[in-house]
């Protein structure tokens, strides 16, 4: 069963995590097998889809953006694992698409005096961002050490985004716009703290299609799992429909949503008395 498209124009942001044959228990619901990512890049080419950074939708045309894109649509890897530079990139590289991978900088298999939080897989090296920045590929930021944004008060908020995005921008050389939350947590105080950082644009989770001029810091996403079928993500890319399962995780997320708003109210409420 599915929804059909909520918006004219609206644009599939596909959310990636770890591409490998056996991940670990952490990753494995939102890991795809190598050969399935690779159909899945195959499908997007021969239905004539034109992946853009995510970058593209922060001004709220992607026309204005990519003006050459035809049927548009975002490929985002969140993490930074390693699996992506060794069984993603190829592929991406293979077909000339554009992809966005949100890192985790405290994560990298290299961060040494910077490492924080705890992976929960094998990650990146600074010198495979590097490589994969080189290759085309956006790298946006997903904090510092991993850690649920919405519940940090603001200065270890502001610490989290600020060390993310300069120690990104010092090894790139380049401006880093884009971020992701990590686990999908946000407010709209987060969401302020991440427009002083600097970021441009977001993304959440949400698991819906992103309408043309909506919300910059707050790009909703489909969520790709290793359980997706060829045929159900072809819809999906397509916009032809949102598939049940998501609209099972938005009625979760809302109530969520509002658990969470309670949990950050009372911790400061606890930390004043």
């Amino acid at each position: 069963m599915t929804e059909r498209s909520e918006a004219t124009g609206a644009v599939p942001v596909l959310m990636y995590h770890s591409v490998r044959e056996h991940p670990p228990r952490e990753t494995a619901a939102l890991a795809v097998s190598p050969a399935a990512f690779a159909e899945q890049m195959d499908v997007l080419a021969d239905g004539g889809f034109t992946p853009v950074p995510l970058s593209a939708l922060a001004g709220g045309s992607v026309e204005a953006a990519a003006p050459e894109a035809r049927r548009p649509i975002v490929i985002t890897f969140d993490d930074g694992y390693a699996d992506f530079h060794a069984h993603a990139l190829p592929v991406l590289a293979g077909h000339g698409f554009a992809a966005t991978v949100f890192v985790t900088t405290g994560w990298l298999a290299d961060a040494r005096q910077d490492a924080a939080g705890r992976p929960l897989d094998t990650m990146m090296s600074w010198r495979q961002v590097t490589e994969a920045a080189a290759e085309g590929v956006e790298i946006g930021g997903h904090s510092h050490s991993h850690p649920q944004l919405d519940q940090l008060r603001d200065e270890a908020l502001r610490d989290e985004l600020a060390r993310n995005r300069t120690l990104l921008e010092d090894r790139l050389g380049t401006a880093v716009t884009t971020m992701a939350y990590p686990y999908g947590y946000s407010s709209a105080r987060v969401r302020r703290a991440v427009g002083e950082a600097g970021f441009e644009s977001a993304c959440a989770v949400a698991n819906r299609l992103s309408p043309t001029g909506g919300d910059a810091l707050a790009i909703p996403r489909l969520t790709v799992r290793a359980s997706i079928s060829p045929g159900t993500f072809a819809r999906v890319a397509a916009g032809q429909g949102i598939p049940l399962t998501y609209l099972k995780d938005r009625a979760l997320t809302r109530g969520y949503a509002a658990v969470r708003r309670t949990r950050y109210g009372l911790r400061r409420v606890t930390h004043r008395v």
